[in-house]
């Protein structure tokens, strides 16, 4: 099996270069179907996973998803039904850890409790961890057992232990952070020691019966019987079974008034359980979210997100296998999104189900964003021959088009969007390949400009201000050569002529292999890799706040379904096309190119083409410079169109 372990790099020169083309009370009751409720659209939810599944990551898939205790979203992919019951691996922790903290509330096990003291035998620095190290992951025990130890086949916790005992210890218990499941069978242990009672049983008197989870067992992982019970990774679940489980947790413990946990036990569930151990760079959290801090992990849980007090804002268990439970207070929304992995087509295709999962509660955020949305923002599809381009549009007046940059989406354009929509008739979209929009199909040759214009054809704008970052840029500076007739001015942020061949130079034979062969680079090293290296790539050059836009462009990035670096994509832009096409003409359109300020020593052929347009510095920012500096930013575009 295989196993990525994804750590960004510097992004590589031509990256940079391509780059820069660049959110239940009863859950056997009621379900607002869309027809009734037509505010929340999960279709692009909905698209994702079928993509998975389409491409054999998963043989199936199921979701559900609640809001303020009614189910929102329900839907079964593939070979998946109500009843499908799988291994749910480390989603399991979750379950385990609830187990624990019923026992700790009810016997004199405590979180404190050293392992020596339930388990003598453990006489090195294993034996001084405790019982919340233990489900913290920083007991300073192995993580795994090593590769060249005695077959771990166990049925009972303590087999198990004896496996465990004479290992050496990986570091002092309390002072690192290491992600492992061996730690989590020594508690379990000290559970069974604490009741009288073997671990399944405690888990099906403690949790899964009072919660009517009948399909919910720690049952043997292999096919020979072994490794049962495993607390970090052995658990079998269905869909609504885990559900029923999430909603006593979002419920401070009590399950349809029944109080299975005490709310103090789902608090120190939830609590930072690292406190001063180290957590190494590039952990878990860093990668889903683009964050750094320290209190990444509760008791059995990670602590994905949280807020300014430290308080745990979104919480979840992923699993290598694709099994992702969370719960997000930011929208009082929790879900359970249930599969098991192919791993030989997954690995085949450098695709990781641990790190693609926790995706979706950004994308279910989304889907409340835009069931937000005022009632005057008019959204739709709008078909350009061979692919629906999605738009939203506001406002009244000149029209004014914002183009996003690669791996973004329209949404990049918050800060812009609403506030030019109080004097403009304001348009953004997303770009084929991006968003809500279709995909492109390999071979099959468009230019993003085109799309542009027959999007505008639709819409009825004769006219219009295109206003386009980075690759946005290139497609406006396009739109510029092609179809001046059709503009009021155009502004091109961190644009140029982007350097790559155009239209009049198709793909050779060579440039196929090597294309083919850069793609294979890719899929070996792990597809995440690649969104990674990019967002360190955006992320290495601006201004003092372009910390405080990581997350936001993270999330975009998180989203993009990465058609572009995964295919030999046709020439989408006029590339060096533009620059001929550009001096060839006289242009009278009011340009002008706006530079962050630490970008602004860089060459621009696009200002030697059209020397009557106008460069202007956006002050303490970077390539992505409506972000960092939003209020300059507008200011900027607006005196220009005002002036114009």
């Amino acid at each position: 099996m295989k196993i990525f372990a994804y750590i960004p790099t510097k992004i590589h020169t031509i990256l940079i270069l391509f780059g820069s083309m660049v959110i239940c009370s009863n859950l056997t009751g009621q379900i607002e179907h869309q027809k009734k409720n037509r505010k929340y659209d999960f279709s692009a939810i909905e698209k994702k996973i079928q993509a998975w599944v389409v491409n054999g990551y998963y043989s199936g898939a199921s979701i559900l998803i609640t809001k303020n205790d009614a189910v929102i979203y329900q839907k079964y992919f593939g070979n998946y039904n109500k009843e499908t019951q799988v291994f749910i691996a480390s989603a399991g922790k979750w379950l385990a850890a609830a187990t624990i903290a019923a026992v700790v509330e009810k016997t004199t096990l405590s979180w404190d409790d050293k392992v020596k003291k339930w388990l003598p035998e453990f006489q090195d620095a294993k034996g001084e961890a405790t019982l919340r190290q233990l489900f913290s992951h920083t007991s300073g025990f192995p993580d795994y057992q090593p590769k060249d130890s005695v077959t771990d086949n166990y049925q009972t916790l303590e087999e198990s232990v004896k496996h465990i005992v004479n290992l050496p210890a990986d570091s002092q218990p309390g002072t690192a952070f290491h992600y492992g499941g061996l730690a989590m069978q020594v508690a379990g242990r000290m559970a069974e020691l604490a009741t009288g009672k073997d671990f399944e049983t405690i888990f099906q008197e403690n949790i899964a019966m009072p919660l009517g989870m009948k399909n919910t067992h720690f049952v043997p992982v292999d096919n020979g019987g072994g490794h049962s019970p495993m607390l970090g990774g052995g658990a079998k679940s269905t869909l609504y079974d885990y559900a029923h489980f999430l909603e006593m947790i979002s419920h401070d413990g009590n399950y349809k008034g029944n109080q299975i946990l005490k709310k103090e036990s789902v608090a120190e569930m939830q609590a930072d359980q690292i406190r001063n151990a180290n957590v190494a760079s590039h952990e878990y959290t860093e990668q889903v979210r683009a964050e750094k801090q320290n209190g990444i992990y509760g008791l059995g849980e990670w602590r994905e997100e949280v807020d300014a007090k430290g308080n745990a804002i979104l919480i979840s268990s992923p699993s290598w296998a694709g099994a992702y439970p969370w719960i997000d207070k930011t929208t009082q929304t929790y879900g359970f999104f249930l599969t098991h992995v192919n791993v030989e087509k997954a690995n085949k295709a450098g695709f990781s189900s641990f790190y693609n999962s926790p995706v979706l509660p950004i994308m279910v955020r989304d889907v409340y964003k835009n069931a937000a949305l005022p009632k005057n923002v008019k959204t739709g599809f709008v078909n350009v021959g061979n692919a629906k381009l999605y738009y939203e549009e506001s406002g009244t007046g000149e029209p004014l088009i914002f183009i996003h940059g690669h791996s973004f989406d329209h949404s990049e354009w918050d800060p812009q969007f609403f506030e030019f929509a109080k004097k403009y008739r304001t348009v953004r979209y997303d770009c084929r390949g991006y968003g809500h929009s279709d995909m492109p199909k390999e071979g099959v040759e468009f230019l993003h400009a085109e799309d542009l214009l027959k999007l505008m054809n639709k819409l009825k704008i004769k006219k219009a201000h295109l206003v386009g970052l980075s690759m946005g840029g290139f497609i406006a500076t396009d739109f510029l050569a092609l179809h001046q007739d059709r503009l009021l001015s155009a502004t091109m942020a961190s644009g140029d002529i982007f350097p790559v061949p155009g239209p009049s130079q198709p793909w050779t034979t060579e440039q196929f292999t090597i294309r083919k062969a850069e793609i294979e680079k890719i899929i070996k090293r792990g597809t995440m890799y690649q969104k990674w290296d990019w967002l360190n790539g955006l992320m290495s050059k601006g201004g003092t706040n372009l910390e405080k836009i990581r997350k936001p462009v993270w999330d975009m990035i998180f989203k993009w379904n990465q058609w572009q670096p995964l295919h030999a994509e046709p020439r989408l832009v006029l590339g060096n096309d533009a620059e001929a096409i550009l001096k060839k003409q006289k242009i009278t359109v009011p340009v002008m190119v706006l530079t962050g300020e630490v970008e602004k020593e860089r060459p621009n052929k696009l200002l030697e083409c059209v020397p009557s347009a106008k460069q202007v510095i956006v002050s303490n920012a970077g390539h992505v410079s409506n972000l960092e500096n939003p209020e300059d930013f507008n200011r900027l575009v607006m005196e220009f169109l005002k002036n114009n």
